[in-house]
């Protein structure tokens, strides 16, 4: 027999409930009422909460639909800075004068210091974007010189718009065409259905490095595409995983180019990771740096201090090679796109498909596949993947902002986790004048329409006059899971059959362009 516990799970989710809600207490500032309120986990995989990622899911599908054949040029326009962000920046500049005259004065400024990164973190919170001051650490320059071994790329003079171009019929009629791309990373070896043939000829390192560094390359690849277009593109675009377990990028861009450009544009991106060498083996097994508090790490054998991570970088001079040099494979897609179409709608779903998984929840190739998996998950165990990655200490560098405990294969990155295997950017890329609304605006969208259709005004709330607070572990004021989970499942049959009433009601109406309540 089933247990009873496992049937509410699978009811929640067929009812689209969370099943991880997260308890808050909130507090009403204006009628002084405090009570309990769950909230959704919002995660976006399916194996830890299916009715979340499923919600997550459907709300980038509504962006990239609203977003992909704009035909009006998106307006964002920063709102007025209120009372509270002004008094927040003339307090931070209260704070930044003072600061400086400690500093002329000779005292300590460590406690003022603290301060600004407050205020800084609080200028945030309170709605605005960026730093008041910008980045206080000087950028370092390579040369912009490319590559002899990439092809040059056409430059246009630049359009001030994010509309790409129109095409008349003979009939009178106007299309916007848009594209649809993918790209994939070059071959590593010969496979055959995602496992490769010979796994000892198989270039894993390369392979790893390519994963880490996959999201630069996308970057890269958006600024050619620019200069190339001579307007502003705007892209959405997934990052998926291929059976090899490679990253590849399905990118839906609004506007066309001829395909022979895309294609001469990938050929030509490349990304070169300026890092210092890791290519030879310094510390291993019981052999590793020491800690010392004042110093950093040193080497157990001579009490030599390593280098930091600024000072390796200095070492390398202007006949220095990259560590590492990322570019596409010869396997480029280019697809155009009408709106309204069934193939936008195909395109929609498959930039949607893995989102809800991680890249290693792919894995169906069995049991070779998954020894696929571990292969590359070895290659990536000492790989370094950021500059704070405590693998370098492995090459005889100190990681950035280095500290105790740090251990080579210790790193607790993301992107060495299986379930990621190297890849550690974000799923979803999308531009910010996409479809002229944040995520959050989309959501509220959906929640207008539910409210509609309920028959409840969705009237805008003071953001203050909630207080929203954590609930602490064993509160006894939190009923069971269980009990939660009842009443959200209660809830929800509530409001189905209260939508199932106005359907009903609605006869003659198109029901098919209603999003799904859930």
């Amino acid at each position: 027999m089933p247990m009873a516990r496992d049937v509410l799970v699978e009811v929640a989710k067929l009812h689209g409930v969370c099943i991880r809600p997260v308890p808050l207490r909130r507090l009403d500032i204006v009628t002084g009422k405090s009570e309990i309120i769950d909230v959704p986990c919002g995660s976006t995989l399916d194996s830890k909460c299916p009715p979340c990622a499923k919600r997550n899911r459907q709300l980038r599908m509504a962006q990239c639909r609203e977003g992909w054949h704009l035909d009006t040029e998106p307006t964002i326009t920063p709102d007025e800075p209120n009372e509270e962000q002004r008094w927040l920046v003339e307090f931070r500049a209260d704070m930044l004068a003072k600061r400086d005259a400690a500093e002329q004065a000779g005292d300590d400024t460590t406690d003022l210091d603290a301060v600004l990164s407050g205020l800084d973190e609080e200028i945030n919170a309170a709605g605005m974007r960026g730093s008041v001051t910008g980045s206080a650490v000087p950028r370092r320059t390579r040369s912009t010189r490319r590559r002899q071994d990439a092809p040059d790329l056409p430059k246009r003079k630049m359009v001030n718009t994010t509309l790409g171009r129109t095409f008349t019929s003979s009939d009178g009629r106007v299309y916007r065409p848009s594209l649809f791309v993918t790209l994939t990373l070059p071959s590593y070896g010969k496979v055959r259905e995602g496992v490769p043939i010979d796994p000892d000829t198989y270039d894993y390192a390369r392979a790893a490095r390519d994963a880490l560094h996959f999201s630069k390359l996308v970057d890269r690849f958006v600024q050619n595409l620019r200069r190339v277009a001579g307007y502003d593109v705007q892209y959405f675009a997934a990052v998926e995983p291929q059976k090899r377990l490679a990253p590849h990028l399905h990118i839906a861009i609004r506007g066309t180019l001829p395909r022979a450009e895309i294609k001469q544009i990938a050929a030509a991106t490349y990304h070169q990771v300026w890092w210092p060498s890791a290519d030879e083996v310094r510390f291993d097994g019981d052999r590793l740096p020491v800690w010392d508090e004042e110093a950093g790490y040193l080497d157990p054998a001579t009490g030599e201090v390593l280098p930091t991570w600024d000072e390796a970088l200095d070492a390398l001079d202007e006949d220095a090679e990259p560590l590492h040099v990322i570019r596409f494979g010869n396997q480029v897609d280019v697809q155009g796109v009408l709106a309204g179409t069934p193939d936008a709608d195909q395109c929609i779903r498959y930039l949607s498909k893995y989102l809800t998984k991680s890249i290693g929840e792919t894995l169906d190739g069995g049991q070779a596949q998954r020894e696929h998996a571990a292969r590359m998950v070895d290659a990536l165990r000492y790989e370094p993947c950021s500059p704070s990655c405590p693998n370098w200490l492995r090459y005889g560098v100190q990681p950035k902002n280095a500290k105790a405990g740090m251990a080579p294969g210790r790193c607790r990155s993301k992107a060495h986790k299986p379930e990621h295997l190297g890849y550690a950017g974000r799923r979803v890329l999308v531009s910010r004048k996409w479809s002229n609304k944040t995520l959050a605006e989309h959501k509220q969208d959906r929640r207008t329409w539910v409210l509609e259709a309920l028959g409840h005004a969705d009237e805008p709330t003071d953001p203050h006059r909630y207080i929203w607070r954590p609930v602490p572990a064993g509160d006894a004021n939190v009923p069971p899971l269980a009990v939660r989970l009842l009443r959200s499942v209660h809830e929800r049959q509530r409001w189905r059959a209260h939508l199932r009433e106005l359907e009903a009601r609605a006869s003659g109406q198109d029901l098919s362009a209603i999003p799904q309540a859930a």
